[in-house]
């Protein structure tokens, strides 16, 4: 008797504190500032698909993560424990969980992921330093059938695994029922020079083997000098792409800073279907457009500040020309910091108020949604907090998601 007697004593103080600490959290959160956005222009419906996440901060100690939804916000301390313990997931992810919740555990990388109509599909490398410090790396491979949900699932040895040091997986499409694996990777080096090179692995998934491993660009350089690979935000990610960019970044490393090689520097694109690796002519797209532009499988859009305004260009990426120049309604702050996302035939803008370094004072941030061919406002809405003392606070924008 005095066992259960005692089992039922600390369930009883389990419940009492988790009970406690919910009454606590509800009641600190409820301190916080709300934010929603005030309509200026259009309709406050095109809020439905957009997601916000920010960080609200206050002083040098204070940091709470929100999320904007629905124009209703909502802090990290307000969500269940279980949420708090999986974090902040993206949007895809999400609904690839619901939707495919056998296949999807475990798999949380969206760079990862490829779907279309009929399949989806997932590519990660696993890796491990030995004791003598070698790599030990594997594919992870995924591919599931929507019509009948079947899977297959196998891991297979990395390719020349010995000469590489890490493999980032960056894009994975289906061609003709093979797996493409774009990856970039730092390769081991018994000298001074240091090598970054972007593979192409083709894997068939059917007889569970990697058919080949095809070297896109491979780069070495000794310090100073550096190197970097970059590509576009990808705002379709997981969507079939024929097309991708890569920008191979040459500079100097100086006590001042990093001071780039332009001449040097150059943009590469890859055709998945015809498996062809061209360098870009400069008069149609830049370097730097391609570095800061956004991706979406099929157009590259551009932001641009000119004559006070901000301007979204669209280049098609299989002809690689401009399709269209668009002026926003929207004043350019140079001072402030903006996040875009595409979608839908839709640019959504947020130009955010809090970019001042070292400064709490409120600013509200200010949310465009137009149409990109014609630049046409869809809607416009200012941040309005519910509290009067929450000047005080600063609040910082992490991403914009659209669903």
């Amino acid at each position: 008797m005095k066992r259960y007697l005692c089992s039922i004593i600390i369930g009883m103080v389990v419940i009492l504190s988790i009970g406690t600490y919910y009454v606590k959290v509800a009641s600190s959160a409820s301190s916080l500032p709300k934010y929603t956005f005030k309509t200026l222009e259009g309709s406050d419906k095109e809020l439905d698909p957009v997601i916000i996440n920010a960080t609200l901060q206050s002083g040098s100690t204070f940091y709470e993560p929100l999320t904007i939804e629905s124009n209703t916000t909502t802090y990290a301390s307000e969500r269940s424990y279980l949420e708090n313990l999986t974090g902040r997931q993206d949007h895809l992810i999400e609904r690839l969980v619901k939707e495919h919740r056998s296949f999807m555990r475990g798999k949380d990388s969206i760079s990862s992921l490829y779907e279309d109509d009929d399949f989806l599909a997932y590519a990660w490398v696993n890796s491990k330093y030995t004791k003598s410090g070698n790599m030990e790396a594997e594919f992870d491979i995924g591919l599931l059938e929507k019509k009948d949900e079947e899977e297959t699932s196998f891991q297979i040895e990395l390719p020349n695994q010995e000469r590489i040091m890490n493999a980032d997986v960056r894009d994975v499409q289906l061609v003709h029922s093979k797996l493409q694996v774009l990856t970039m990777n730092d390769v081991n080096s018994n000298n001074e020079k240091q090598t970054k090179e972007v593979h192409l692995y083709t894997i068939d998934v059917a007889n569970k083997k990697v058919l080949s491993d095809k070297t896109l660009v491979s780069e070495t350089y000794t310090d100073p000098n550096q190197v970097d690979f970059e590509m576009p935000i990808d705002v379709a990610p997981s969507q079939p792409n024929n097309i991708v960019f890569i920008s191979v970044n040459k500079g100097v490393n100086h006590e001042d800073g990093f001071k780039e090689k332009l001449k040097e520097s150059k943009l590469l694109s890859y055709n998945y279907e015809t498996e062809k690796l061209e360098t870009v002519k400069k008069g149609s797209l830049s370097l730097d457009m391609a570095r800061s532009g956004y991706a979406d499988g099929k157009n590259l859009y551009v932001v641009e500040m000119k004559s006070g305004k901000y301007r979204i260009k669209t280049f098609d990426l299989s002809s690689q020309t401009l399709t269209s120049d668009t002026e926003l309604d929207i004043a350019d702050n140079k001072e402030e910091q903006y996040t875009a996302a595409f979608k839908n035939g839709r640019v959504y803008f947020l130009l955010n108020g809090m970019n001042q370094e070292g400064l709490l004072t409120y600013k509200p941030a200010i949310l465009l949604i137009a149409d990109i061919k014609t630049g046409k406002t869809l809607y416009k809405g200012e941040t309005v907090i519910n509290k009067k003392n929450s000047k005080s606070f600063g609040l910082y924008f992490d991403d914009l998601e659209i669903k």
